[in-house]
């Protein structure tokens, strides 16, 4: 599978993960533990990798992290 660049980042959502992820004071891993709950298997170096950009995000995954950090999907795709 191919994955694109978007702006030179393979997701547009890492920034306003770690921005909602910090207001909560959750750590990546424990953001990491809260997924795996919900059958996502992500380590804490993937969280790493989404909020710095360097790994695509899939829309389920995205789905959970935005129920796990209270905010919508939308803002965290910037749309609101």
């Amino acid at each position: 599978m191919k994955i694109y660049n978007y702006n030179g980042r393979k997701n547009i959502c890492g920034e306003r993960i770690h921005q909602a992820r910090s207001a909560i004071k959750l750590t990546q891993s424990d953001l990491a533990a809260k997924l795996q709950l919900t059958g996502i298997t992500l380590e804490r170096d993937s969280i790493s990798r989404i909020e710095i950009g360097t790994r695509f995000v899939a829309d389920y995954e995205l789905r959970e992290i935005s129920k796990i950090l209270n905010v919508s999907v939308n803002w965290l795709l910037g749309i609101e």
